[in-house]
């Protein structure tokens, strides 16, 4: 147990360092889904809302979800840059657990999007966002995108393990990042087309953002809050369990 502790605080601190040599990515992961809020409040708020502030409040939610997603999004480029580069089968040949690199991935990117959903949060108030949420609010919102952050991560490391690159890797996620535009990140979903609003309703990240939603609003999220941490969980166990068949079948491909 003490090996598989260590090992993973090795890879959480590289994969931390990475994050940090990596400034593109980390101000792209961030800044564009602010500017997406940007453009949607003040280019959509007043047709959608009439009140850019108001449309604001509506809005930042689904943006910590689009930001979260971009920020996880990574994951799925580093894991594929691992193996292709050999350090896998590198740390296969040493006496540690070669899969804590995962964990390593996984962790790192929780502990940036978290970064990154406050810096969002903060922008947010400045567009006029008040949440009025008390601290036990804050403290489930935060646990929602926690918990779909991990989700969202394992599913692009498993992406990651699965790609035939790392270009492949980042082509491949775009169909997770894809979610939030049809879900009810940006308008309501009863707007949507009768075709478009079934999927929109019953996709995970709807119930995850009106979660979020209600808590920060100081309400209670009702069922929202069971199916988002239901699906949370199921993402995550599934991925989880693929990542342990696929992995120890994985080497790298440059060899």
């Amino acid at each position: 147990m003490s090996d598989v502790i260590s090992a993973g605080t090795v890879f959480i601190g590289r994969s931390l360092r990475h994050s940090a040599r990596d400034i593109e990515s980390l101000v792209m992961s961030v800044t564009l889904p602010v500017m997406l809020m940007l453009l949607f409040t003040y280019v959509f708020g007043g047709a959608v809302a009439g009140d850019p502030a108001s449309y604001a409040a509506y809005v930042v939610p689904g943006t910590v979800l689009l930001c979260a997603g971009f920020g996880a999004a990574t994951t799925a480029v580093g894991v594929a840059n691992d193996l292709s580069g050999g350090m896998v089968d590198r740390l296969r040949r040493m006496p540690v657990p070669a899969w804590t690199l995962l964990v390593g991935h996984v962790v790192a990117s929780l502990v940036r999007n978290l970064v990154a959903t406050a810096i969002v949060l903060g922008v947010g108030v400045l567009l006029g966002f008040r949440p009025t949420a008390g601290l036990l609010g804050w403290i489930g919102a935060i646990g929602v995108i926690a918990a779909w952050v991990l989700a969202v991560t394992a599913v692009f490391a498993l992406i990651g393990l699965l790609s035939g690159s790392p270009e492949a890797a980042n082509g491949y996620g775009f169909i997770v990042l894809f979610l939030p535009y049809v879900s009810s990140a940006f308008v309501p979903v009863d707007t949507l087309p009768t075709w478009m609003r079934g999927f929109a309703e019953h996709q995970p990240v709807t119930p995850v953002i009106e979660s979020v939603r209600a808590l920060l609003a100081g309400n209670a999220p009702g069922p929202d809050l069971w199916w988002a941490l239901g699906w949370a969980l199921g993402l995550l166990v599934v991925a989880t369990a693929l990542m342990a068949y696929v992995f120890p079948r994985r080497r790298s491909r440059a060899a």
